[in-house]
């Protein structure tokens, strides 16, 4: 697996040391960089590459609005000095977002996020699956074992990832979208606000799910997997 990127930022000493990073990976194929943007979404938009480090704020035209001219994203990483651009990013699903000066070991966290998210993506029909959810939270991309998920609760416009030992997860997703990246026989929508994992329930009583430390209800319109459920049991 080769993953092909480029770099584009105007200051020449970010780009050299981007080149240097990227060539202590045997994954990733640095092929070209630039120090305009211009050059770059010319560039890109006749040859996609994979994955893109950017940085947000150049002269001619920011990486935020060089990405979203794109047809075609690669997987993207911006570099910048500012946090103020994080929330762009976010909308622009950014795989990660990197304040200057680059650190080697955050630099490091970026690149294993790409590899495995590429993988995940070019996963062939019957290898093993990726046991594992990618959302985008506090403007990067987090990944979220299956196995660690305890329920998740829809807030409106967003969800929330219940996890059975960690930090609860906040994305901008609805339900329906993130019910299609779940496989469906290891989860099932219960109720309008909430899906659970099939083997994490201890017990249904008075349409009512029992999880390890919390209890759901079920709606009339998910009834039919309470019949199901009990069926197998």
């Amino acid at each position: 697996m080769t993953l092909k990127c480029i770099a584009i930022d105007d200051e020449p000493l970010a780009l050299r040391l981007i080149d240097e990073y990227v060539s202590r990976f045997p994954a990733l194929q640095l092929i070209k960089t630039f120090d305009d943007a211009i050059s770059g979404a010319e560039f890109l938009k006749a040859r996609p590459v994979d994955l893109l480090f950017i940085d947000i704020n150049m002269p001619d035209i920011t990486g935020i609005d060089l990405v979203r001219s794109l047809e075609v994203k690669p997987m993207v990483v911006f570099t910048t000095a500012y946090k103020n651009f994080a929330f762009e990013g976010f909308e622009l699903e950014a795989l990660d977002y990197i304040l200057k000066p680059i650190d080697f070991k955050r630099f490091e966290k970026a690149v294993e996020k790409a590899i495995d998210y590429y993988r995940y993506k070019t996963q062939t029909p019957g290898e093993q699956p990726d046991e594992s959810l990618y959302v985008y939270s506090e403007y990067r991309m987090v990944k979220i074992d299956l196995g660690a998920i305890e329920y998740i609760e829809s807030m409106e416009d967003y969800i929330k990832i219940h996890l059975t030992d960690a930090k609860t997860v906040l994305t901008l997703m609805p339900m329906k979208k993130v019910l299609e990246k779940l496989p469906a026989d290891k989860f099932q929508r219960i109720h309008r606000s909430y899906i659970v994992p099939v083997n994490k329930i201890r017990s249904i009583q008075n349409r009512k799910v029992k999880l390890t430390d919390v209890e759901l209800p079920v709606s009339e319109s998910y009834a039919d997997f309470i019949r199901t459920w009990m069926k197998f049991k």
